[in-house]
Order: structure tokens, then C-alpha cells, then sequence
């Protein structure tokens, strides 16, 4: 007796690694298996990589999996597949590469964001997409490829992002999906292609350049057989093309439950701060800034700011003080340091010590854009020591939370928070009291693979709608809600008003401090 299709495999092609993870159908994951991501970066900002090598991490992830999970082929009922969104994968004749990927971490397209978002035209863009311009994205790069490296796209027939390379691998199929056609090329309000966005990068005479676009929650192909073969899959299997890798991990972190929207952060490297809402609660702030990406959910979005640095600004000052103990014979890993941060909170006596976490190289971007930005403290006294800095730090990431927040609109009502951070009592706690808002941990592990299998279940029609999934998937993966202390939200709303009026006026001086 043949096997039961029980099993949605969800592949993951992020910046860093290749993840493929199997699920059941009801959403409990059954193991995962990963490849490490390679790319080149150039002195001239450039940072690429191969397409074909993409592919095989794909395949090796994929038979990564098939290892560890007895009967994986004959028990997969769907792929999807999600990954790292902007850059720009461009194809040829014969669906293959006309060269290596531009990825989002490519800043060669720099003058031409300066130039483009000078532009009058910028301001109608801006409003139909909802997205700030940055050397991120695909518009930008290809803008800068059309004027000043127009043999790049002699030989290219469409422009892809990574994961509709893996979806044209998988299925031969040349396609994207609404949420990159939203933020790039297109409005948020329609989920499709806009002439006005493509006039107002340049870019209306590359028209052809663009794929078809589906929605992954209602189109699939079949797995080609010569894809099944590199994969170790069953040819024929449904391939669900889902969003991009932002709000599939929103969606699979709980951005919403119940059928109500919420938000959510992600709290790593980076943060990155979303809230779902309807279209026509969606606020453009005047920086034009922030990203809106469709949800695989009619008529709602994801609006979106990110912060350039998140905990890497902890572990700076946590560096700062294990070179320190170095310097004195007592070697400290950086581990054990983030081991003691809640200790260190609960030493230090809640002040009025502002930091501004902007230690990102690369400045700031959300809610604002400056490259020039840089990290402070303000407040300080003598009296101040390590856990009031520790302290400060935290907070400052709260501060950098709300101030992400703010400029969408209103502050929700709840958060989601997800990332290894989240394990800190001391930043939960700092979260809620800085938004004003209880704070949920969402315990699921691969969210952003969840999010795109959650669509592929939609999809296959175990699930007759993405709220009835989201009923099974998510919402038993959140953690009770932890309401912030009302003394705490009311210092922190009066710490913001300070880190608001610093932070614009500290900006002369970073000009200052960036001229040669």
C-alpha cells in the first residue's frame, strides 16, 4: 500500500543558509536540514552569487532531509518555497543564469537611489508601493544596471528574486509572486505591475523583463522530473511559490491569530518590526521610508520598518567589556557575557540613560534613513556603571521599536516577538513597556519556512482558508501574553520624548563627524 502524503516540505533560501524543514499537515515540525550560503563581495560594494550554485544548495538541502526523514518523497503532499527578498536574479535563454545575482547587500546602486529619489516622480512612486527607496531593491539595481552597465541585461530574458529562481528550477515555470510585485514594480493596492512605479524608475522600456506574477495560495505546478531527480523528490509534486521571506516569517511568527491582525518583531541582527493591516489603514509616513508587502490574505498587508542594528549593539558593548577582563588575564566568551544581561538589568536602577543603537557601519534606515548615523549614550553621569550602560542598551532597542512603530500609525495593541533575543526576560519586559503593548514569544523555530508550507497547505486544500491554518500552525506556537508593568510604560513614554528630540538633533553632528 502506497504511503499517505502527510508531510509539506518548506524551503528557505535565506542570506546566510539553505533550509529545506518538513511539516505535517497540522503544522508540527518534523525535521529540518541546512546548507550554508556562500557569496563574493567586492571593494566596489558589490556583493553577488552564482545562481547555479543556489540550485545545488537547494538540492542538498533537500537531500539533507530525505535522510533524516524515512519515506520523505512518497509522504511530501507540497513544496514551497520562500527566500531573501530584493536583489536581482536575472535569466537567459534555456532558463539559464545571464549572471551572477546582485543580492540585497549590494550597495553599487547607491548614486542611482540618490538620483531616482531626488526625483519628483519618487513621491507618486512612493505612494503606489509604499516602499522606500534603497539600493536593496530590484528596481534600483536594475534602474542602475539600465544606465551605467547596460551589457549586464543584453542577455537577460526575466528578472527574478531568489526564491522564483528555485521556483523555476523546481517547476520550469518563470514566475513571482504579489508581495515582491507590490513593494517593487507595482501597488500594494492592486497586488500587480504599475506604470506609473516603472516610468518613475526608468524602467518602462525593461517592461518585458518582468514574470508573470501567481498567487502561491491558489496556482501550482508539478515538480519536473529532472528537478525530482536532483532533489531526491517524487516528480509531479505541487510547488507553491510563496511570499517573500519577510512576511512569510511574519505570518508564521503570528503577526496574526484569531483573525485579528497584530504585530511583530523580529529582534536578531537586525530588527525588523511589522503589523498586519487592512489597505485602507495603511499610514505612509513623509521620510518615505519603510516597506508595505502583501499578505497572502485579501485585502491585507504587511507594513514593515527595519532597524540596522538590533542586538549587535549589545554585543558591542558586552565585546567592550570582555576585551576589558582580557586585558587582566580572565578570558570571557561572548556567551557568557549574554548570559549575565538579565542580571545586569535587574542591578542596574532604571534612570534616565538614552542610547541611540545605531552602531550599524551602514547607519540607520528605518524609521529614517541615514548612512551617516551613528551610536550614543546620553545622561551620562559618574554614578553610572556597567549594568546602567547594559540597561541603557536595552532599552535603547525598545526605543528604536517604537520609534519603527510609530511612524506607521498608531502602536498595537499586542506584540509578537520572535528571534533568539526574545529569550531575555530584560528585553521582553523593555518591548512591552516601550510599545505600551503585551509582549507574545512565538516558540515556532522556522518561521519563515512555515509561512510559505502554510500557503502550500492552502493550496493543496488541506486548509480551506489561510485563518483556519494559521488556527492549527500558529497561534498554539505563541507563549502567554506578558503585560508590561504600567510604572514602567509610563517612564518609557517619557524616555521617548527625549530619544525622539536627541535623535533629530544629533543629526547635524553626524555630518560632522563623516567629512573627510
Amino acid at each position: 500500500m502506497a504511503e499517505a502524503a502527510d508531510l509539506i516540505v518548506g524551503i528557505d533560501a535565506g542570506t546566510s543558509v539553505m533550509k529545506a524543514v518538513a511539516f505535517t499537515l497540522a503544522g508540527r515540525q518534523v525535521a529540518s536540514a541546512s546548507v550554508r550560503n556562500t557569496y563574493s563581495t567586492g571593494d566596489d560594494g558589490s556583493v553577488t552569487q552564482s545562481l547555479d550554485q543556489t540550485w545545488l544548495d537547494c538540492t542538498r538541502a533537500l537531500r539533507g532531509l530525505g535522510e533524516k526523514v524515512e519515506n520523505l518523497a512518497a509522504r511530501t503532499a507540497a513544496i514551497a518555497v520562500t527566500g531573501q527578498g530584493d536583489g536581482t536574479w536575472l535569466v537567459g535563454a534555456k532558463n539559464r543564469p545571464a549572471a551572477d545575482a546582485w543580492l540585497w547587500l549590494d550597495a553599487r546602486a547607491a548614486p542611482t537611489v540618490e538620483r531616482l529619489a531626488a526625483a519628483e516622480a519618487d513621491r507618486g512612486r512612493f505612494a503606489a508601493t509604499g516602499t522606500g527607496l534603497n539600493t536593496c531593491q530590484q528596481g534600483a539595481q536594475l534602474a542602475h544596471m539600465d544606465r551605467h552597465v547596460p551589457e549586464i541585461l543584453a542577455g537577460a530574458e526575466t528578472a527574478m528574486h531568489c526564491k522564483d529562481w528555485l521556483y523555476l528550477n523546481l517547476t520550469g515555470v518563470r514566475a513571482t509572486d504579489p508581495s515582491e510585485v507590490s513593494f517593487t514594480f507595482g501597488n500594494f493596492r492592486t497586488r500587480q505591475y504599475d506604470d506609473d512605479v516603472l516610468a518613475a524608475l526608468g524602467l518602462t522600456h525593461r517592461r518585458t523583463l518582468l514574470p508573470e506574477v501567481i498567487e502561491g495560495t491558489e496556482t501550482v505546478h508539478p515538480l519536473t522530473a529532472e528537478a525530482a531527480q536532483a532533489s531526491g523528490l517524487a516528480a509531479g509534486t505541487p510547488v507553491c511559490l510563496g511570499y517573500v521571506d519577510m512576511v512569510m516569517t511574519a505570518l508564521g511568527a503570528g503577526v496574526r491569530s484569531a483573525g485579528l491582525n497584530a504585530a511583530c518583531s523580529a529582534i536578531g541582527s537586525t530588527g525588523v518590526h511589522m503589523v498586519a493591516k487592512p489597505v485602507s489603514e495603511v499610514v505612509l509616513n513623509a521620510e518615505r521610508t519603510g516597506y508595505v508587502i502583501t499578505l497572502p490574505i485579501p485585502g491585507l498587508v504587511t507594513q514593515v520598518q527595519t532597524n540596522m542594528g538590533a542586538t549587535i549593539n549589545l554585543d558591542w558593548l558586552l565585546q567592550l567589556g570582555a576585551d576589558l577582563l582580557g586585558e587582566f588575564g580572565t578570558t570571557v566568551g561572548l556567551d557568557e557575557m549574554i548570559a549575565r544581561v538579565d542580571r545586569w538589568f535587574a542591578a542596574s536602577r532604571p534612570g534616565n540613560v538614552l542610547y541611540h543603537p545605531y552602531i550599524s557601519e551602514a547607519g540607520e534606515r528605518g524609521p529614517f534613513v541615514n548612512a551617516r548615523a551613528r551610536a550614543n549614550f546620553t545622561g551620562l553621569a559618574s554614578r553610572h556603571r556597567f549594568p546602567d550602560l547594559v540597561r541603557a542598551v536595552v532599552e535603547g532597542l525598545g526605543m528604536a521599536t517604537r520609534d519603527c512603530y510609530a511612524a506607521m500609525g498608531t502602536l498595537p495593541p499586542e506584540l509578537r516577538v520572535s528571534g533568539g533575543a526574545a529569550r531575555s526576560a530584560a528585553l521582553r519586559g523593555t518591548l512591552a513597556a516601550a510599545v505600551g503593548a503585551p509582549v507574545r514569544v512565538s516558540t515556532r523555530e522556522e518561521a519563515g519556512a512555515a509561512g510559505a508550507s502554510m500557503m502550500a497547505a492552502v493550496a493543496i486544500g488541506a486548509y480551506r482558508t489561510m485563518d483556519d491554518c494559521i488556527a492549527d500552525w500558529v497561534t498554539p506556537e505563541l507563549g502567554a501574553a506578558e503585560p508590561p508593568k504600567p510604572e514602567d510604560a509610563e517612564r518609557m513614554t517619557r524616555l521617548f520624548s527625549a530619544y525622539s528630540t536627541v535623535r533629530r538633533g544629533i543629526a547635524p553632528a553626524w555630518d560632522m563627524l563623516a567629512a573627510r
